[in-house]
């Protein structure tokens, strides 16, 4: 199933272009059940901001969700909407080839093939492999080198970190063609509980000067947000790409006065009244996310220049 896709839905290396040009950060919102979709995109239209919805391999397993379904809400949600603002469809984290072509089939403009847990060289050709087909499909395609941390497992694995090496990351965009890069330079997936976040602003700036790709900070959610401004406004560039999920998700538990993750069929549940107080919340922490993190709103304009 091929979408027709409305003009505002592009390529992640489209979004991220502006991003860099203008110095601000796109944010990769993750709204993790299909319901919030709509209060995400509401947030970047009312911001006048380019933004990214995502989900990952494991956040639709853990929440029950295939990629048709997510990308059908997303589309739905666009026209419903009328939503005008540049926006992408991304696919997070995610491990084998098959998911990845499903997403593409289903509709989504970006995909992201995670092997940072394999050797060099086997990273390197699995991540080719991804984009040689997705690139046909005229889809972008983000990679990750280094290992970013996680607290919470539920985007990752493990919580192993090891910070990207410039001069490999300049090999690994040389050998792939890839079009973005996520960097491991101290922030990690989750909530920061014990350790606190913090960015190697010295690596970041050194692969950015090595490699021509977007770089992409992973482990948005609990970031002051004068270190995200820093790693976005480096006198070379930085990353152009921030990645928001946990955040979303609390907020909406908060709102709806829940503790535990649900799956996405039990927030279809959810009251009339509990699903419109968790989608105001969405909404409100995403607009704060675009307006005081990520400097982004009132940036959709560019695109028309």
């Amino acid at each position: 199933m091929n979408k027709v896709k409305p003009a505002n839905v592009l390529p992640l290396t489209e979004a991220l272009k502006m991003a860099e040009e203008f110095q601000y950060a796109t944010g990769s919102f993750s709204p993790r059940y299909t319901a919030m979709i709509k209060p995400v995109l509401q947030a970047g239209q009312k911001t006048a901001s380019p933004l990214i919805v995502q989900i990952s391999q494991k956040e639709l397993e853990r929440y029950g969700i295939t990629p048709f379904e997510f990308a059908d809400e997303f589309y739905h949600q666009v026209a419903e909407l009328a939503i005008t603002v540049p926006v992408v469809l991304h696919l997070d984290h995610t491990k084998d080839l098959q998911t990845i072509k499903e997403a593409i089939e289903a509709g989504f403009t970006s995909v992201m093939i995670d092997a940072s847990e394999k050797p060099f060289d086997e990273n390197v050709k699995i991540t080719k492999e991804v984009v040689e087909y997705a690139h046909a499909k005229g889809v972008s395609v983000e990679a990750e080198l280094g290992m970013i941390g996680t607290t919470d497992f539920i985007e990752t694995d493990k919580d192993e970190e090891l910070y990207t090496n410039p001069i490999e990351a300049a090999e690994f965009v040389k050998q792939t063609g890839v079009d973005a890069l996520a960097v491991s330079c101290g922030t990690a997936h989750g909530v920061y509980m014990v350790r606190e976040p913090k960015v190697d602003y010295d690596r970041l700036s050194e692969i950015r000067e090595l490699t021509p790709v977007h770089l992409v900070l992973h482990g948005g959610s609990g970031v002051p947000s004068e270190m995200i401004h820093k790693a976005f406004q480096l006198s070379n560039g930085g990353v152009s790409k921030v990645n928001i999920a946990t955040d979303l998700e609390l907020s909406l538990l908060k709102a709806i006065g829940r503790e535990e993750r649900m799956t996405n069929a039990e927030c279809k549940l959810l009251t009339l009244d509990e699903l419109q107080a968790g989608q105001d919340a969405v909404e409100e922490t995403v607009s704060e996310k675009i307006t005081q993190f990520l400097l982004s709103d009132n940036k959709a304009s560019h695109f028309n220049q």
